[in-house]
């Protein structure tokens, strides 16, 4: 999805990047004097964009403004898809770890992710232990959702999820610092008859 995404908006931006330079370019042309290319829709630099009558002429055909509609509603709906993609969070895909010797290893983001929620989810009293990076691969940090018996008290869970998993990620990828924003729930149990 990522590398669909990617290509999508570079053709998109290739084109409309295209589109206004080739239309920008020709008005800013004809506005300086000179002659309107063969494809231009006006004759010289005194001409209105639109007339009354062009304005006007396709406003009382049937079909007119349901395309116009239906046109609109399309380019509304991919322009939200468009940006509601561009805007969710992607995890992040590799860490840039620090090997000490002026040069750097890069280890997938995934494994990382993966080794923290392992390790949080054989704590005492988690259910289950969900981890994503995001940020950049030299400044990485995690969304931790946390699914805690309940039994447990959440401040004791965040404790040591900060003292132990979270500190041992930091220290084997050689950060600085590895931010976290947990999220903590519990685990709702069913009601169980008793005989």
């Amino acid at each position: 999805m990522r590398a669909v995404l990617r290509a999508v908006n570079r053709v998109f931006v290739g084109l409309v990047g295209l589109v206004l330079l080739v239309v920008g370019g020709s008005v800013f042309a004809v506005g300086l004097g000179a002659p309107a290319p063969s494809w231009w829709i006006h004759d010289d630099r005194h001409d209105v964009l639109l007339s009354d009558a062009e304005r006007t002429r396709l406003r009382d055909d049937g079909w007119w403004w349901p395309t116009v509609i239906a046109v609109l509603v399309v380019l509304v709906l991919l322009a939200l898809w468009w940006l509601t993609a561009n805007l969710r969070r992607r995890p992040l895909t590799e860490v840039l770890v620090d090997t000490g010797d002026g040069e750097g290893a890069l280890l997938r983001g995934r494994a990382l992710a993966d080794a923290l929620a392992n390790e949080t989810a054989v704590q005492e009293g988690v259910h289950r232990a969900r981890v994503q990076l995001g940020g950049r691969r030299t400044a990485p940090e995690t969304r931790v959702r946390l699914l805690l018996e309940p039994h447990v008290d959440p401040g004791t869970a965040l404790d040591e999820f900060t003292d132990g998993a979270l500190a041992h990620a930091r220290t084997s990828a050689g950060l600085a610092s590895l931010p976290a924003e947990v999220r903590i729930k519990g685990v709702r149990h069913g009601a169980e008859r008793v005989s």
